[in-house]
């Protein structure tokens, strides 16, 4: 489950992630900026910056256990811990 916290029509969002893996679910802190969402995504209404946050953590998901993932971060560091994320993302 993704919501989605901040203004649309502004430069940066915040966005609370709950992931339930075998019954237990945790919260993640997830922002993203207008540049991320120009990079990575497929548009800029709100629930593309969902799609975009969903895909991410699903791609985050494949490679490492949910307790492994940063509580907060911003979407532009996965590249640093996945380079293959740029790769897979842009113009998704």
């Amino acid at each position: 489950m993704v919501t989605l916290e901040g203004d649309p029509s502004g430069a940066r969002w915040q966005c609370l992630v709950a992931v339930e893996v075998a019954g237990k679910q945790t919260g993640y802190t997830v922002t993203v900026t207008r540049g991320d969402l120009k990079r990575w995504g497929h548009g800029d209404r709100p629930s593309d910056i969902v799609d975009l946050v969903v895909r991410s953590f699903e791609f985050l998901l494949e490679r490492e256990p949910a307790s492994s993932i940063l509580k907060s971060f911003e979407l532009s560091v996965i590249p640093r811990y996945f380079p293959e994320y740029n790769s897979l993302f842009q113009n998704a």
